[in-house]
């Protein structure tokens, strides 16, 4: 269950009503003609006989879901889900290397053909990301709707499923607007904010179609619009979906109902804070104001008496404070960014500086502020801090430098990217890929410089929420250049291909503390989109692959046919550990015993081709591999080895976690798979 917003708070309110993710299951031998047909009747069917028996933690599960409005008195044996999810681009093709020069863009149609299903907030229809310039009409197989007229050939599909704001799908918030073009935007020449990172706008897949499905409101994301979204995009057609929202904790696979239905880029946007020793740390801020006074002024700390309100800026808490004609220095934290230099605006301060905490490190964002402020790190924090300790009269100004381009340390992992490894299921490999989400320009619903009679305005955002729709337009280059391949395919050709250092190859890639980053921070590493659509080899998955590994989990019949949506007796399949899926990553549980697994590849390279094993380095862990070397001779053709893992020597190394990888080397391709081990 997902208790809804207003409207059904009122109505349970009025009626004693609550609204329930139902799941039911299908009858054996159940067909349906069509896609409504007799659906509608066997949910009512079910729902007029439920009587009251007390809320259970049992689900019921079919291939198709409905959210609907029962009494309390009317609820027995129905699943219980509260867990709603929340919302969480000038440069990134050229950042990985997408330019229309390169091949990538090209062999792969820039995206023609692909339908991207983004689950967000909504689209701003008459964005110019979303004109359909070029674009071809939509496949045959489209069969989508469009919920009021803002469909075109580009935008090829619209819907509501928030039923507080009812109509077409707009985008009050700007989050699915943002998402939605970085997805697929089509070209836009001279996008910029507040005339930073100006250049030509486009997804990642510029030709694709976008099939919108508005699941979120203003304030949260129901699981209930989020699973008939996703039900909707899926038999509408689409191919790949992009869904930026977040669950903040970790549950099973069968009690995610989003799981039943279905970094960093080299660009800064300096604000440079100088102090009166001469001293200067280089920030961040959207907003670049020309007359910002170089002259050094007055340097203030709120917090420096032990304040944590006034330390952190908070509302009102600077009214005991000299802050009027001053540059106030702001912990971050608990208040939003912008808001922090609303309250130091409102208290007559000149500027902010706005500092991390230790856990933030050294990633830093480019915002929208109201006042003239730089973003800087915890580093930097803690050294100003030092020198107003040094003096009576400590100074300061900001220094606003524009958009700087070139970082030798991008990619780096910003301190927001999520970490694993994976609670749900620790023997894979979590996160899977990085890929760009900091400091990301795409289409917004309104201007953010208070422009009026603008059609083309953008927003500069971060957050992984900006990384996912990079990915989904990169997974749609790949589908549209080989639409046979599974998803499985397109994820093991994604992240066996991924970067492991900086764009210079300068050194490995780091972590928001500029450390090197491990294999929970960026899983296989950066993506890299030329690589990835020709890969060589790929580890495939098929659908009922899963079967298996499900029932190696411990989950029982009826959650996994909450999960794939058709029963399942486990007693009758034989079960496998998690480290045994094929999967393009390996992540196990090694004591004493030796672990041996298998996995199977598939040759989407060179029709006569081979390749030899190599490993890297994994301390205390002992490799081995049968066979070494492995022959093809067709396209498409498939070739098992085994892989055994064991402790070398058997009592060194007291980590508790250690990491390497191995690779498959041809004469064209480098298939690297990476690998995590927890000693025991």
């Amino acid at each position: 269950m997902t208790q809804e917003s207003d409207f059904v708070k009122n109505l349970e309110k009025q009626n004693g009503l609550q609204t329930y993710i139902v799941h039911v299951e299908v009858p054996d031998g159940t067909v349906f003609s069509s896609q409504s047909e007799n659906r509608e009747s066997l949910y009512s069917s079910f729902l007029s006989k439920i009587t009251a028996t007390g809320l259970t933690d049992e689900w019921f599960c079919s291939k198709f879901n409905a959210a609907g409005t029962v009494s309390n008195a009317e609820v027995g044996g129905i699943c219980i889900c509260k867990a709603p999810k929340n919302v969480q681009t000038t440069h990134s093709p050229n950042f990985l290397r997408l330019q229309q020069n390169f091949r990538a863009w090209p062999s792969s149609n820039f995206g023609k053909g692909v339908i991207i299903g983004v689950l967000d907030s909504g689209i701003t229809p008459g964005h110019p990301s979303f004109n359909d310039e070029g674009m071809p009409p939509p496949p045959a197989k489209w069969i989508g709707k469009c919920d009021g007229s803002v469909c075109n050939n580009k935008l090829i599909g619209a819907r509501n499923f928030v039923v507080t704001e009812p109509g077409a799908p707009i985008d009050s918030d700007g989050h699915g607007t943002h998402t939605a073009s970085t997805a697929a935007g089509n070209f836009v020449k001279d996008a910029n904010v507040f005339g930073n990172a100006n250049g030509t706008a486009v997804g990642m897949s510029p030709l694709a179609h976008l099939a919108i499905y508005k699941v979120c409101s203003s304030d949260k994301c129901a699981e209930n619009d989020i699973l008939a979204g996703m039900d909707a995009a899926i038999q509408d057609g689409v191919d790949v979906l992009s869904i930026s929202l977040v669950n903040n904790q970790s549950i099973p696979f069968f009690a995610d109902a989003t799981a039943c239905g279905a970094s960093t880029i080299n660009r800064v946007i300096r604000a440079t804070v100088s102090l009166g020793n001469n001293d200067e740390f280089d920030g961040q801020s959207l907003f670049q104001p020309k007359d910002f006074p170089a002259a050094l002024l007055p340097l203030v700390y709120p917090g420096i008496n032990g304040d944590q309100n006034a330390a952190l800026c908070a509302p009102g808490s600077l009214n005991n404070n000299d802050v009027r004609g001053k540059v106030v220095l702001c912990d971050r934290g608990i208040i939003g960014r912008i808001e922090k230099g609303k309250n130091v605006k409102d208290a007559g301060g000149a500027a902010m500086i706005l500092m991390n905490q230790e856990p933030d490190g050294y990633t830093t964002l480019a915002d929208a502020h109201v006042l003239p402020a730089a973003h800087i790190s915890f580093d930097a924090g803690q050294k100003i801090k030092a020198y107003m300790n040094s003096t009576s009269n400590p100074t300061a100004t900001i220094l606003f430098k524009g958009t700087v381009i070139g970082s030798v340390d991008a990619p780096t992992v910003a301190s927001f990217s999520s970490r694993g490894p994976s609670l749900a299921s620790p023997g894979i490999l979590k996160p899977d890929i990085i890929g760009p989400g900091v400091i990301i320009l795409a289409a917004w619903p309104f201007s953010v410089e208070n422009k009026t009679n603008e059609k083309a305005t953008f927003n500069i955002i971060s957050g992984t929420s900006m990384s996912c729709p990079h990915l989904s337009g990169i997974a749609a280059l790949i589908k549209s250049a080989h639409p046979d391949w599974s998803p499985g395919a397109i994820k093991s050709a994604i992240m066996t291909t991924a970067d492991r250092s900086s764009l210079t190859n300068s050194h490995p890639i780091l972590n928001e503390q500029l450390q090197r980053a491990d294999i929970f921070n960026m899983g296989a590493g950066h993506v890299n989109p030329l690589k990835a659509t020709d890969p060589g080899l790929i580890y495939d998955l098929q659908p009922d692959d899963y079967i298996p590994y499900l029932c190696g989990l411990g989950y029982s019949d009826q959650d996994i046919a909450s999960i794939i949506q058709r029963r399942v007796n486990c007693s009758t399949i034989n079960s496998i550990p998690e480290a045994q899926l094929n999967y393009p990553s390996f992540s196990i549980h090694l004591g004493s015993t030796n672990l041996t697994y298998t996995r199977t590849v598939t040759n989407v390279g060179e029709a006569n081709s081979s390749y030899s094993f190599a490993v890297i380095l994994i301390p205390g862990v002992k490799v081995s591999v049968t066979p070494l070397k492995l022959n093809f001779s067709e396209v498409n053709q498939k070739l098992t080895y085994q892989i055994t893992f064991a402790r070398f020597p058997p009592t060194s190394n007291n980590a508790t976690f250690v990491e390497g990888a191995i690779a498959w080397i041809s004469e064209k391709h480098f298939v690297r798979s990476p690998i995590a081990v927890k000693l025991l």
